[in-house]
């Protein structure tokens, strides 16, 4: 069952399927697009994102932006995507509304995993049949319609990400914080690599933003920073033909050596090492 409302005028989309691996190609644009991906099953399925097997239970979602490299190649049971692009929804104009940056999207921690608490299920199944429903209806409101209801999710989704995965103890200014940080990173971490280029633009000390990232979990300002440009760098190895030299002078470094000093610091490998290591698992 695949689903789409499409603007051409605006280049919009928003696809709608309950089997992503089978029908995700049949869309008419997919490659700029943000994605839900939710495990409807009562069984746990496996999907590798940039390389990594992640298992995703029963009623679990994971967001997954253009940024990152998503197979379902290991995929054995139906998985529902709702994706959508910039011009159909743009999170960063609406962040005031929705406030999920660096929280579901373009942030630096860990890919969230939100799990959908009984008492909650019932909401997210309604919203699904909602989703067919208004596919149905094709009117000159059903753009907005779908707009709607996709806001409907990211906040659904957003609130259970916050009180899954952020600290019970940080107040709700605290989190704006982290999540304005993770994005600034994440749009700047080939020009910016020191936790006082964040502070600067958040208007906090770098002491502050420390003490903050000690409550929240255990990496520093400063290894998130470090570790985004390391993710670049194996996405990068991974999934283009591009050499060490280039990589190094794409990710904002002066000399290669230099690069190759970082890229062993934070793998243990360096990257022509790396990229051999792929060869063989190959």
């Amino acid at each position: 069952m695949r689903h789409e409302y499409k603007d051409s005028r605006l280049g919009a989309i928003l696809g709608f399927t309950d089997d992503i691996k089978n029908e995700g190609e049949r869309f008419s644009a997919t490659s700029k697009t943000i994605k839900f991906l939710w495990n409807r099953n009562d069984c746990p399925l496996t999907i590798q994102i940039d390389g990594m097997d992640l298992e995703l239970l029963s009623n679990q979602i994971i967001t997954v932006t253009y940024l990152q490299h998503v197979s379902y190649s290991k995929v054995k049971l139906p998985l529902t995507a709702i994706l959508f692009n910039r011009e159909f929804y743009c999170i960063s104009d609406h962040d005031s509304e929705v406030s999920c940056n660096g929280i579901l999207f373009f942030g630096t921690q860990d890919i969230p995993i939100i799990t959908i608490p009984k008492e909650h299920l019932n909401k997210f199944n309604l919203l699904h049949d909602i989703f067919i429903e208004e596919f149905s209806t094709p009117d000159n409101i059903q753009g907005d319609m779908l707009q709607m209801l996709l806001k409907r999710l990211i906040i659904m989704s957003t609130r259970l990400a916050k009180e899954q995965l952020m600290v019970k103890a940080l107040g709700n200014d605290q989190i704006e914080t982290i999540r304005k940080f993770n994005v600034l990173v994440d749009l700047n971490f080939k020009t910016k690599r020191k936790v006082s280029d964040y502070a600067e633009l958040l208007h906090k000390s770098p002491k502050t933003l420390s003490n903050l990232f000690a409550i929240y979990n255990q990496k520093s300002p400063q290894q998130i920073i470090l570790e985004r440009i390391a993710l670049e760098a194996k996405r990068l190895i991974n999934f283009t033909d591009k050499q060490n030299q280039e990589i190094a002078y794409d990710l904002g470094f002066n000399d290669p050596a230099h690069f190759s000093r970082f890229f062993k610091k934070m793998t243990r490998m360096t990257p022509s090492e790396y990229r051999e290591n792929l060869h063989l698992v190959a």
